[in-house]
């Protein structure tokens, strides 16, 4: 029975919003004051709308930065205007309503407040055909076609996404040749990962190598994504042997892989692996979820005495979940218990599912306009790199997820010192590599507050790092990126607590941050004076196979 609701609503269990709406009008109604102060707004917000004019320099009530729902010329003009300016308004007056509320719980708060922002969303006159100026106009310009191939564009997309396949145009780029084409080895595979060996571009190299563990909520190339935007390249030209691994596309059957046979066959096997083929300490470099995993492994190697790690560098990775963004604001043992559920029936997390949970939370700018463009306007536009990276999806492990989220998001164990780890707790506070933290100032997956936490428990030497973007294009910052910016902070071992204010009155550098994080891994290493390993194959593999792989194409 349990299975059959969650296939049915999808994962998603009703009662927390059940439950959370009964406490808020319950509350509500205790507060004649915030009653009586919505009753103002309302009548005021209807004064200011009435004396507004078309021109979008005189909206009473502005879209924020990110929102381009009504970015069109044709909202300029009447009605369209004034419908632009109503939902913005009942936007504004809905934050209002779910405004903290003595007695209402934080987490019921949130969940209110988003899911009604997501059903006044849907209704936006910028998602309807009739009250979109912009569809209209494109209409009118090709005669009613683009309404008719919008409709066959969304036919085709259903029937793409039942066999698993991106939307049309999604995949016009290439893994191994657009995508993913910095040439390298793969020089050993088991059941859930590749290890890629790049190839070196330099005559010497430097005696530490780097190793890259990406997320595996997505594929690997986001840290290889074109010759221009790919930081393996940019490694390489900069001395280092370079290695990544590549992890797998999970299927039902690998519902019983858990959290640590990704830390053990994946990581550990990994840093093994690069230091016998390199013969020296390794930086190792976790991104997203990669770099909360490889924090767990370095724990467990400053706990044990081991020194295999000449540094560790978290990328928009997070180790405490106190305060872990939007997603944990609004998740509950409540949705942990319906996803399992879920992925208890299917034995893995689709991709599509993961996918909608993110874009749930930004809906404004990831999928209402996505969605009026692709099938209102029947325009599949051409997808750029980072496009077609994030709509090449990978699914999670039930057992896995499950272990993740309850013990990350909703416990926090790895902050509190409770994951064991080979029969003994791992603590953050065991981690003695040198640290290199990365936040990003629009982040909303892994907030940068939340990221630079890991200052309140690494006792060693520490650098963190703020820049601009979001989740994913922080991390993609070649030199030459405009508007790239950053802002640094050091403390050596054992110096004090460097709080968050600190990082916003660091002196603020232009430029991509990648050039001083490369010097900074350079400071931590040897000479570039002794020649590039050889590839060779290990374990089952009978020779070196070319990058990227096999794992990176499975769909």
């Amino acid at each position: 029975m349990r299975r059959a609701l969650a296939r049915a609503t999808a994962g998603l269990d009703p009662a927390p919003n059940l439950a959370a709406a009964a406490n808020w009008a319950n509350q509500l109604v205790r507060h004649p004051e915030r009653l009586a102060g919505l009753a103002a707004d309302f009548g005021g917000g209807l004064a200011l709308l009435a004396a507004s004019r078309p021109a979008r320099a005189d909206w009473s009530i502005k879209p924020d930065r990110d929102d381009k729902r009504f970015a069109g010329q044709g909202w300029d003009m009447p009605p369209y205007a004034y419908l632009a300016q109503a939902q913005l308004f009942a936007e504004k007056l809905w934050r209002t309503a779910c405004g903290p509320l003595p007695g209402l719980a934080e987490s019921d708060r949130r969940r209110l407040e988003l899911l009604g922002r997501l059903s006044l969303g849907a209704l936006s006159p910028s998602n309807w055909p009739a009250t979109n100026p912009d569809v209209l106009a494109a209409a009118a310009r090709s005669g009613g076609r683009s309404l008719l191939e919008g409709a066959a564009l969304w036919a085709r997309d259903l029937a793409r996404a039942a066999v698993g396949r991106p939307l049309s145009g999604e995949d016009a780029l290439t893994v191994g040749k657009d995508l993913a084409a910095t040439r390298g080895k793969v020089v050993y595979r088991n059941r859930l990962m590749e290890l890629i060996q790049y190839d070196a571009t330099t005559a010497k190299v430097r005696p530490e190598p780097v190793l890259l563990v990406p997320a595996w909520i997505m594929k690997f190339y986001i840290l290889d994504l074109t010759p221009e935007t790919s930081l393996v390249r940019h490694l390489v030209e900069a001395g280092f042997s370079v290695f990544a691994i590549s992890w797998r596309n999970p299927g039902p059957e690998h519902r019983d892989l858990s959290l640590d046979d990704y830390r053990r066959e994946g990581v550990a096997t990994a840093l093994d692996l690069v230091r016998s083929i390199c013969g020296a300490r390794a930086h190792a470099v976790g991104y997203c979820l990669g770099g909360t995993l490889l924090a767990l492994e370095a724990a467990r190697q400053g706990r044990d005495g081991e020194d295999g790690l000449a540094s560790v560098s978290l990328l928009a990775a997070q180790t405490d979940f106190e305060d872990a963004g939007d997603y944990r604001k609004l998740l509950t043992a409540a949705d942990v218990d319906a996803l399992e559920a879920l992925m208890s029936a299917q034995g893995v997390l689709e991709g599509w599912q993961m996918a909608a949970s993110f874009y749930a939370l930004r809906p404004n700018d990831m999928l209402w306009p996505r969605l009026v463009t692709r099938y209102l306007k029947g325009e599949a536009p051409a997808v750029d790199p980072l496009g077609a990276w994030l709509a090449d999806t990978t699914r999670m492990p039930a057992r896995m997820h499950v272990e993740y989220l309850r013990g990350c998001y909703l416990e926090n164990r790895l902050a509190r010192g409770g994951i064991d780890v080979d029969g003994a707790p791992a603590s953050l506070k065991d981690i003695r590599a040198p640290l290199f933290v990365l936040g990003a100032e629009l982040d909303h997956i892994a907030p940068w507050r939340s990221v630079q936490r890991i200052e309140l428990y690494a006792p060693g030497e520490r650098t963190f790092l703020l820049t601009g973007g979001g989740h994913n294009t922080s991390v993609v910052s070649p030199p030459g990126k405009p508007k790239a910016w950053y802002r640094m902070t050091t403390a050596g071992a054992g110096a004090p607590y460097v709080p968050p204010e600190a990082v916003e009155a660091a002196p603020r550098q232009d430029g991509s941050w990648w050039p001083a994080w490369t010097d900074w891994l350079a400071d931590r290493s040897g000479p570039a004076d002794r020649a590039a390993p050889a590839a060779r194959a290990f374990g089952d593999l009978s020779g070196v196979e070319p990058a990227p792989g096999r794992y990176v194409r499975e769909r």
